[in-house]
């Protein structure tokens, strides 16, 4: 036997064994043994080709009419040696009868859904595809209909349950007269999720509303990701089936999408049925899928809402296939830089709000159109997993390939790495860098860069040596004094938007900031290296309801009209979010806290609510400094004393996305008797233009440097 070189998981049979000795030098062979545990699958599959091959001999040898007669004798040989070797008798009644027949049901002709009675005959209702061997669904036009396959499974099946990420109406009304059937005898189990708000409302309800029938509902999408798309069908005869793939229950998916999807059956492939059934079992008893009643038809409303809303917050992605021109300017400049320069590792400073993540993937778009047939492996750190899905669903859109890259965080490792969105804590975590090469990457993309100078970014940077690195960040200073520019970038920065800039091109809203005088006097909290500290700034922000009236009598002062209040404010710690929430709340102005711990439900609840102004603040801490963004923000409140730049011009910056009806973002800044070593000048030199004048001038003179349309 002529073998090739390869991996193999083949039993060395006779052949095999003179192909190995046939091996010329420069070829080896590795030989494992066969162990007890394996033993009993492993040679039953060998088997199964084995006898395959010499029924089809037979045929061949004696044609259609006598072959049966020889194939069922050969086999009933087979039973009777297995019969005698394991010393069972029990085998011989496995011998196939004289008969030569084949069964196809067993039922109560004058009951079941399964049964429909003719004039002069009974049929049986049965899958067209084969209950013993799996099979492939295409959603050709010469395979039977998806749909209608589905019907024929659940007439003649025992137990259902599906697994979808999303139900559809339209889907569901296809099949939902077999289901209703079924579930008058039959148990009918459902896991679905909220996921992008797709599922219909009315396609849980009418499914609920059905006898037997239980569903559950994971509302955390974030957490759960469910993708799965499983149609499972039990039957006690043992013909279980189930169809895994990228169908969920929607017309077009079922119905006429060209959708792919396996029919495994518990007589071929057992082992994954096995597997299906048990995982199914441990998603339907996780906390994370909540069993729903029809009393719960507002929440799953509300989630439906906050999942829709959630995704409409990144749909700008989808239509922004152009570059703005200052956008186009800067990756010019990036162009020109390493075309020109010789310079392949630039830093791009831009402002919060001006679409750093967009031209990141204009960039990489460029670099591909400039390798076509090369990999162009990309890497694009981040710091956070919100950072990570919003840059994906960016670099998708530009690319113009919903299939492109894949996320890793956390325990949700992908399959390829060639273009992988990752974030810092799971790069240190996994030991990323010991899974490729330091040049496996081409093109790689830092956001927030400013963190680049902190330990855990150390080993990255340090690893890998990509063709192009791309930094981006809105403020490259830090308050420790490292600069990232020097250490990384040779002290050059190939593009700068600053946030003056940035308003003065009417890329984002501008702003009116007010330093409000707080009634709390800091001078006595314990402050170092450059911080004060948390604990002690709690105990006095949540002591009394003093400074809370401070704030609410400011926000009446300076805010137009409360009942138009879109507003955040940051807060020190999550109790005095919390405190902060509950005593606005009590004060007629809806308020909610929102922390680090807060699942994604909640958060996409408070979003849906703060857009709506069904409450006027999310008190935070900690939270909204990056990544995302709600437009629709006009008032910020700055509760506590910010000392690093860098957070602060993130905060201010959650309040500058332009939308409609925003004319100005509101920041009330509560400015308290502060700690002798504490600076106010960087936040206010941040904020004003280019201008060679002294903070202490501008405040005399009223600020004449800020940016058009800034007070």
């Amino acid at each position: 036997m002529d073998l090739r070189s390869g991996i193999y998981e083949q039993v060395v049979n006779v052949a095999i064994a003179q192909g190995i000795r046939a091996l010329g030098p420069e070829l080896q062979a590795q030989i494992a043994p066969i162990t007890a545990g394996e033993a009993d699958t492993l040679l039953a599959r060998y088997l199964y080709g084995v006898l395959l091959k010499g029924l089809r001999l037979i045929r061949e040898d004696h044609g259609d009419d006598v072959s049966l007669e020889h194939q069922i004798h050969a086999c009933n040989e087979l039973i009777g040696v297995l019969s005698r070797l394991s010393r069972e008798e029990d085998l011989l009644q496995w011998r196939i009868g004289a008969e030569q027949k084949l069964l196809l049901a067993i039922f109560m002709a004058a009951q079941g859904p399964a049964v429909h009675a003719t004039p002069g005959a009974i049929k049986v209702v049965r899958p067209e595809t084969s209950l013993s061997t799996s099979t492939l669904f295409t959603g050709s036009a010469h395979e039977p209909s998806m749909v209608e396959e589905l019907k024929r499974e659940i007439a003649s099946a025992d137990r259902v349950d599906l697994l979808v990420s999303f139900i559809k109406w339209s889907g569901l009304r296809l099949i939902i007269d077999q289901l209703q059937a079924f579930a008058e005898r039959g148990h009918l189990r459902v896991i679905t999720t909220s996921y992008m708000g797709a599922t219909d409302v009315k396609a849980v309800v009418e499914l609920r509303k059905l006898p037997n029938t239980q569903v559950r509902i994971s509302y955390d999408t974030r957490a759960t990701r469910l993708h799965a798309k499983a149609y499972m069908f039990y039957r006690d005869s043992g013909f279980s089936t189930a169809y895994i793939g990228s169908s969920n229950l929607s017309s077009a998916a079922i119905g006429s999408g060209l959708e792919w999807n396996v029919k495994i059956t518990a007589k071929d492939m057992p082992h994954i049925l096995r597997n299906i059934s048990a995982t199914f079992d441990t998603y339907w008893d996780d906390v994370d899928f909540v069993r729903f009643e029809l009393t719960d038809e507002a929440l799953l409303r509300q989630a439906l809402s906050s999942e829709r809303a959630s995704a409409t917050a990144l749909a700008p992605y989808q239509f922004r296939i152009e570059p703005y021109p200052f956008q186009k300017e800067i990756l010019e400049r990036l162009a020109a830089e390493r075309e020109l320069h010789g310079r392949y590792r630039n830093l791009v400073v831009a402002a919060t709000g001006t679409g750093k993540t967009v031209m990141a993937a204009f960039d990489y778009l460029r670099h591909c159109q400039e390798h076509i047939g090369e990999a162009n492996r990309l890497l694009f750190v981040a710091h956070r997993h919100d950072i990570l899905e919003q840059s994906l669903m960016c670099f998708r859109a530009i690319l113009g390939n919903n299939n492109f890259g894949n996320l890793y965080f956390g325990e949700h490792r992908p399959l390829h790495y060639d273009h992988l969105f990752i974030s810092i804590q799971t790069f240190n975590s996994q030991d990323f860098a010991q899974a490729v090469p330091p040049d496996y990457y081409d093109f790689i993309v830092v956001d927030e860069f400013h963190h680049a100078a902190a330990p855990s970014y150390r080993e990255l940077l340090s690893y890998y040596r990509p063709k192009i690195l791309l930094g981006l960040t809105a403020t490259p200073e830090r308050m420790d004094g490292l600069s990232i520019v020097n250490e990384f970038f040779d002290g050059f920065t190939a593009a700068e938007v600053r946030l003056p800039e940035a308003i003065n091109r009417q890329l984002v809203a501008p702003f009116q900031y007010f330093g409000v005088s707080d009634n709390i006097d800091l001078r006595g909290i314990r402050f170092e290296r450059g911080r004060y500290e948390i604990s002690a700034l709690e105990n006095l922000y949540t002591a009394n309801d003093l400074r809370t009236e401070t704030i609410v009598r400011a926000l009446q002062r300076y805010a137009t009209d409360i009942s138009k209040v879109i507003g955040l404010g940051f807060c020190v710690s999550v109790n005095h979010a919390k405190f902060m929430a509950d005593r606005f709340s009590k004060r007629g102005i809806p308020s909610i806290a929102l922390h680090g711990g807060s699942n994604p439900f909640e958060r996409a609840e408070a979003r849906r609510k703060l857009v709506n102004r069904e409450v006027h603040f999310i008190f935070t801490v900690d939270l909204y400094n990056e990544g995302v963004d709600i437009p629709e923000v006009n008032t910020i409140l700055l509760l506590r004393p910010t000392e690093s730049l860098t957070v602060f011009m993130q905060q201010l910056g959650r309040g500058l996305r332009l939308c409609p009806g925003k004319d100005v973002l509101t920041v009330l800044d509560f400015i308290g008797q502060a700690h002798r070593q504490y600076s106010f000048e960087w936040k206010f030199r941040a904020m004003m233009g280019r201008t060679i004048r002294t903070v202490k001038t501008e405040v005399d003179e009223g600020f004449s440097s800020l940016p058009r349309g800034c007070h």
